[in-house]
């Protein structure tokens, strides 16, 4: 008996490892089959392969109108991708496909693609400490504070390092200062991500442009380079690089069946909320759809998505004056957007936003609010942008409001009269402001506010 039951075991075992190999093996050509379904550039020279609008079943219409918004927010670069094809491509001026123009923060994201790589390829761990690698002194904090700030925090903005009246660009020493213990607190604070530069450089042996060339260059033919301005690292490339970039993320690391980023941990955890606190940050990307999300210079979390009117599995690179890399993984699209727009602040929310509000026209997708979220729909500022003045609309009628600007500082606060009443913003310069509402119950609602004249 004893035998006959070890020998049911041996058997089972057996096929559960048939049945498992099968399994990977039906896995791995579902993949592969979906992989195929997306188009890829070739690496070298301008071929890119287009889509028209109308076989899609979009609705072309609406394209002029955003192309219009577009034009009178400065934009030099837009491109829509469909499966890897392009669908819509749009220049500026003089600005055409073969002009180079800046990342800003968008940059932040491929260096978490690079500093993926480097952990890949075993030269460094996110537990490290980062003083292994810039080396001891590289703050003003004690050598023990120093030693547990880890990569990891270098990545979600979660160093502890004070923000708090500095210039957040400065990377010297004295400029880095203990505030909190690392992993405390969440806070946009340039300077410790682009240490991330001298972290990948000293821990390849490389420079941080001959890092990203060797692995990218010739296998995506992504030529795009770091420069420094000031104490950033600032990432250069022509729009259509930016598309590649964004082709590489749908395809999880992987150009056209070709191996890039293999870490598919790390892959996941890039994109996906990567502490408590800001739940739309994972490492230096942007996520859409999440419960609440933090803005750059401002220490309360706000309700709902980030863009209420995008995909709810979006995700984004973004950089200052409204630098846009968006990957929808649910519907292959691929969103960029380069150019000038000095009313967005550091991360272009609001731009994003309305992009999407004239996309959803486009790609034939009626208003709506998606998976019943509100996404702090409550509150609603009419007009938005607004010139001269705005209403608040709500169910109830509020109490109070405060007025922050895009650096977190308060400007005002005041009480609420009468329902629908005008708020003048005559005195108030262009740009992004939060308002922030109380209601009679404690409840508080929070919602950006562009004034555009």
């Amino acid at each position: 008996m004893t035998k006959l039951f070890g020998f049911s075991l041996v058997y089972l075992r057996l096929k559960f490892t048939y049945m498992l190999k099968y399994l990977l093996f039906f896995i791995a050509i579902i993949w592969h089959v979906d992989a195929q379904n997306l188009y890829f550039p070739p690496v070298t020279g301008n071929q890119w392969e287009t889509t028209n609008p109308l076989t899609l079943g979009w609705c072309p219409e609406p394209i002029d109108e955003l192309y219009q918004y577009l034009e009178n927010e400065n934009t030099k670069a837009f491109l829509v991708l469909k499966d890897g094809k392009i669908v819509l491509e749009k220049y500026f001026g003089t600005f055409t496909r073969d002009s180079s123009w800046y990342w800003a923060s968008a940059g932040k994201s491929m260096t978490a693609f690079l500093i993926g790589m480097a952990q890949q390829e075993g030269k460094l761990k996110l537990s490290d400490s980062s003083s292994k690698y810039l080396g001891k002194g590289w703050t003003s904090c004690t050598e023990t504070e120093e030693s547990f700030i880890t990569i990891r925090h270098q990545l979600t903005m979660t160093t502890g390092l004070d923000d708090r009246n500095v210039d957040l660009d400065c990377t010297l020493p004295e400029c880095l200062k203990c505030f909190k213990t690392p992993g405390e607190r969440w806070s946009y604070h340039n300077a410790p991500y682009t240490l991330l530069d001298g972290v990948i450089e000293n821990a390849s042996g490389q420079t941080i442009n001959q890092f990203l060339s060797n692995r990218l260059y010739s296998t995506t033919g992504m030529a795009c380079l770091y420069l420094r301005l000031g104490y950033n690292n600032v990432l250069f490339s022509k729009p259509r690089i930016m598309a590649r970039f964004g082709l590489l993320m749908l395809n999880k690391g992987n150009w056209n069946g070709q191996p890039i980023l293999t870490d598919m941990d790390y892959f996941n955890d890039m994109i996906h909320s990567s502490q408590n606190f800001n739940k739309s940050y994972g490492y230096l990307w942007w996520l859409n759809g999440q419960e609440s999300y933090m803005a750059p210079g401002l220490q309360f979390v706000f309700n709902g998505s980030l863009s209420p009117s995008g995909p709810d599995d979006m995700y984004s690179a973004l950089g200052k004056n409204g630098q846009i890399l968006s990957i929808v993984p649910s519907q292959n699209i691929i969103v960029v957007r380069m150019g000038d727009a000095p009313n967005t602040g550091l991360v272009p929310f609001t731009m994003v936003d309305s992009i999407w509000r004239r996309l959803n026209q486009i790609i034939c997708i009626p208003n709506h609010t998606q998976n019943g979220r509100t996404s702090n729909q409550d509150l609603q500022l009419i007009p938005n942008p607004a010139s001269d003045y705005f209403t608040m609309q709500m169910e109830e009628i509020p109490v109070k409001y405060e007025v922050y600007n895009s650096y977190g500082q308060r400007i005002s606060q005041n009480e609420i009269v009468v329902s629908n009443q005008k708020i003048s913003t005559h005195h108030w310069s262009n740009g992004i402001y939060w308002i922030k509402v109380y209601l009679k119950n404690g409840r508080t609602f929070t919602k950006s506010l562009l004034i555009s004249r």
